[in-house]
């Protein structure tokens, strides 16, 4: 486990998925981040490489070649090497291997920094290409928030304020765990989307082109607030295990394949790339209010 800290804050990073497993709140002495019930949902904060969501028959085709590939990619259950470290900033690195060509044939290496800046916690993807083609891939963070924030208090107290006053539809999710091609509006009250257990219901709410760039959780009870902003990142997702009391806020580069559209990773929507000798850098950032 690697720690990094300052007068705000302490977090933790476990090498598995090099992923967050702690925010901890010197300021108020609260743990922002889900800590991962087995018996709920597993995770904290999953990192998402080299797809966002599912694949059509968990399937990645890439150049007339069908590859298997886990929902959300490989990357969560990986081994991440620590090769820099401070006491306020932590570089992984995952470079590509025998047994990542077998499902994804790039010659890569994924980084991710974490960097602590005062009162904000800097997420750096980094995709940095090897090989001698473009690599095309998908990206995004998964950090579920520990929703309340303090003892005594309700899920309902809470909501999450949006950037913008935005019109907002999601994708629906098919049984399968894809898009289904279908879209519902979401409706906010003066940027304010109330959170109550049964939001989540029929899965995430996936929002493929937000003009928001900031999305704050916040309590109809106190000022104390966490928000994450993600300049780079053009699409989102939201999501809870239906009852529990956590949220996740997911900046995505990528989203699920739809329903039944099979198509190779260069015209998957969304798709990123990096060509031949370049790195691609997207960062977000989780900052609490003090």
């Amino acid at each position: 486990m690697t720690t990094i800290e300052n007068k705000y804050f302490k977090v933790s990073i476990r090498p598995q998925g090099a992923e967050l497993t702690s925010i901890y709140n010197k300021t108020d002495k609260t743990e922002h981040l889900w800590q991962a019930d087995p018996e709920i949902w597993p995770w904290h904060a999953p990192n998402l490489f080299p797809v966002v969501g599912g694949t059509v028959n968990n399937q990645l085709n890439i150049d007339g070649v069908s590859y298997p590939i886990a929902r959300h990619g490989f990357t969560r259950t990986s081994t991440f090497q620590l090769i820099e470290a401070s006491d306020k900033h932590a570089k992984f690195s995952l470079p590509f291997s025998e047994k990542t060509l077998e499902v994804y044939p790039y010659k890569f290496e994924f980084q991710i920094i974490y960097t602590l800046i005062e009162n904000a916690l800097r997420v750096c993807y980094k995709v940095i290409n090897h090989d001698k083609k473009t690599i095309y891939f998908s990206v995004g963070g998964h950090p579920a928030f520990n929703v309340p924030f303090f003892p005594g208090e309700k899920y309902e107290d809470y909501y999450l304020e949006f950037e913008q006053d935005e019109k907002l539809e999601t994708h629906t999710i098919s049984p399968d765990g894809n898009l289904s091609g279908r879209t519902e509006p979401v409706v906010l009250n003066k940027k304010k989307l109330r959170l109550t257990k049964e939001l989540f219901a029929n899965d995430a709410l996936v929002f493929k082109n937000i003009k928001s760039r900031e999305i704050t959780i916040k309590s109809d009870k106190h000022d104390k607030s966490l928000t994450v902003q993600y300049p780079h990142f053009n699409h989102m997702g939201i999501w809870a295990k239906s009852g529990a009391d956590f949220v996740c806020i997911e900046p995505w580069l990528g989203y699920s394949d739809t329903e039944g559209i099979v198509t190779d990773i260069k015209q998957k929507e969304a798709i990123q790339h990096v060509d031949h000798g370049h790195v691609f850098e997207a960062e977000f950032f989780i900052t609490t209010s003090y």
